[in-house]
């Protein structure tokens, strides 16, 4: 037995079960046990989000921006005071450690916050006319009902910064939400509906992704969509979107490089790494993955990082000693071993882990490889797991080729004592963030996206509440 709830829908501001009382199980992956069931919304109940979505529309983009920041910063409060619950809850359903799912929900409640200041500064331009007796200006105004789509690696992260940036804007929204991990989606909507957010404006749906999209992003009531998740199927909801002239903004997969140069801080590189590249057993999108280190430091550096791997304690994130949790699904585990064992085949070096990790439950060893040819896959297809390639180069050049060599485009690091080196991986890493000497990614006031086939738009910073605004331009004569 645990505490986790059955998780309904939320649409029209009540939570109910599905139509014809569908749901789906929901497993904890450190056991491979059902915890709970989350019901899985039919098309007649996306219908039923929809006109909810349209009607929210028309009352929260009237709504002032101050009360809307207002509502948002009740709401940041709230989902503070119901921290302890709601990570217990995700630690169920996703795995990772305790800790590390309070800090998610935590910094889920920075991010409202930051987005609620967001709210007053949507502003337009008065444009100077040619003639004295004419006005001309520009209004920012909301885009319409959003329909966002998140992944299962991140419960709140990945949806608050949608919601938030929609809210902020003046828009409604239906959030498809992922079947494995439900419950902790739902704390978030709750502390809303808490709030007192007016009917409609946040709707809250689960099923099976494809039918949902499918379904959604051709409504004409939709006017924007965002996903996050896998390159293939961001592309094919970008076609989708474009067939029906929807915007969108995609966050999609990485293969994230980390520079280490000759003039590095050795230590610096291999202590903020380590547990960097193994959070959240090394689900997420902009984990450092391809370590290109400068040939004189490379033995040192693998020894060091392969023992500090050695060290990582892994197990049931409920336990406070745990460090990384079990990977998502039998699915997950199956395909990081068929990765690393392909990359043994290929001539790579087998340096720590490469193994699953007991009978119950879907844990692996953090793993790390080293001198791996690109041949392997698993230089080229995204990891998606607790696995570290360490690959050895002669000259900057050569890592910055590599680097760049795959179409992501997401996150990349470095390390560099050297102001020219730093300047130029600035300069020439193609990425859509780049973070040197220190781990600086995905605070709520910069941007967050990728470049290349790591999609396009910002999920952060100033920037990432225009996709859900439409400037309209106003000329009046006298």
């Amino acid at each position: 037995m645990t505490d986790y709830p059955d998780v309904n829908l939320y649409i029209n501001g009540t939570w109910r079960a599905a139509e014809g009382e569908k749901s789906i199980p929901v497993a904890n992956p450190a056991t491979s046990l059902e915890i709970g069931r989350v019901s899985q919304a039919s098309n007649g109940d996306l219908d039923e989000a929809l006109a909810a979505a349209a009607e929210g529309f028309k009352v929260w983009s009237r709504t002032s921006p101050l009360d809307r920041a207002k509502l948002m910063r009740r709401a940041a409060d709230f989902l503070r005071n119901d921290v302890e619950e709601i990570c217990r809850w995700m630690t169920l359903e996703q795995g990772k450690p305790l800790a590390q799912s309070r800090l998610e929900t935590l910094a889920g409640a920075d991010i409202i916050d930051w987005f609620a200041g967001e709210t007053q500064r949507t502003y337009g331009q008065v444009i100077p006319a040619r003639n004295s007796d004419v006005l001309q200006l520009t209004m920012k105004v909301p885009v319409g009902p959003v329909a966002a789509f998140t992944p299962w690696n991140f419960p709140i992260n990945q949806i608050v910064r949608k919601l938030s940036a929609a809210l902020a804007a003046g828009c409604s929204i239906i959030i498809k939400a992922p079947v494995e991990t439900p419950a902790s989606p739902a704390g978030l909507v709750r502390a809303f509906d808490k709030a007192g957010l007016p009917a409609g404006v946040i709707n809250l749906v689960n099923g099976r992704s494809t039918d949902i999209s499918r379904y959604l992003i051709p409504s004409p009531i939709i006017r924007k969509i965002s996903f996050t998740g896998s390159t293939p199927v961001g592309k094919e909801l970008a076609a989708l979107a474009g067939l029906h002239m929807k915007r969108a903004t995609m966050e999609l997969g990485g293969h994230a490089p980390v520079i280490v140069t000759k003039s590095a801080d050795f230590g610096a590189a291999v202590s903020s790494m380590v547990p960097f590249k193994f959070r959240n057993a090394g689900q997420v999108c902009v984990a450092p993955t391809r370590f290109l280190v400068d040939h004189d430091l490379a033995n040192a550096f693998v020894e060091r990082f392969g023992a500090a791997a050695r060290m990582i304690k892994v197990g049931n994130g409920l336990d406070p000693s745990s460090e990384m949790g079990p990977l998502i699904n039998e699915k997950r585990v199956g395909a990081i071993d068929e990765l690393v064992t392909d990359a043994v085949r290929e001539g790579g070096r087998l340096v720590v882990g490469g193994r699953r990790i007991g009978n119950q439950g879907c844990f692996y060893e953090p793993t790390v490889l080293a001198d791996v040819p690109i041949s392997a896959r698993i230089m080229n297809e995204e990891p998606f797991g607790p696995v570290a390639i360490i690959n050895r180069f002669t000259d900057v050049d050569q890592a910055i080729a590599e680097a760049n060599r795959l179409p992501f485009g997401l996150a990349s690091y470095a390390y560099t004592r050297d102001t020219a080196e730093a300047t130029r991986i600035s300069n020439e890493v193609e990425a859509g963030m780049t973070s040197i000497n220190h781990l600086g990614l995905a605070l709520p006031e910069v941007p967050f996206g990728g470049i290349k086939d790591s999609g396009y738009g910002t999920e952060g910073g100033s920037e990432a509440i225009e996709a859900y605004l439409e400037t309209r331009f106003i000329t009046r004569k006298g």
